[in-house]
């Protein structure tokens, strides 16, 4: 597979989640464990332009894949999501923020201009509740990414 550009061979198990190879074996840490059941969303990396949450999927699903985590969206944090979230200030404790924005990046990458619906179905927590300024960092970035579709405002 490749990871954030670079051809990796684990010498894993390959029934071992990708989250424990990105972290344990690829020491890129963004990706966070949150609950190992798919419901919180803090191991979300982007593989093949989809957000996956990377506790739920084995290695052995993944050979030829693309995976992109947190440390890969942007060289220096200037990716429209990662500066539209410092923008409208969604940090609270930053525990769900890398899941959160590789989902994102991955929701306006299928949709520049997502609806409400879409935005709403995103299935990441914040157990902190900045959800409103969430969803003012995925709009500030639909606009920013992508400006000859974005809505005014």
């Amino acid at each position: 597979m490749t990871v954030n550009g670079e051809g990796v061979n684990y010498k894993l198990d390959p029934s071992t989640p990708l989250l424990w190879a990105l972290r344990d074996a690829s020491n890129l840490t963004g990706t966070k464990y949150g609950c190992d059941s798919r419901d919180c969303g803090a191991c979300t990396v982007i593989v093949d332009g989809r957000a996956v949450t990377s506790c739920s999927v084995a290695l052995r699903e993944l050979e030829g894949a693309t995976v992109t985590t947190i440390e890969g969206l942007s060289a220096n944090g200037t990716h429209p999501v990662q500066q539209a979230w410092i923008a409208e200030q969604a940090t609270m404790c930053g525990y769900c923020e890398p899941g959160f924005i590789m989902a994102i990046a991955a929701l306006l990458e299928a949709s520049p201009v997502p609806s409400e619906e879409q935005v709403a179905a995103l299935p990441n927590i914040c157990r902190c509740g900045a959800y409103p300024r969430i969803r003012k960092a995925i709009a500030r970035a639909a606009r920013t990414s992508s400006p000859a579709n974005a809505r005014p405002g």
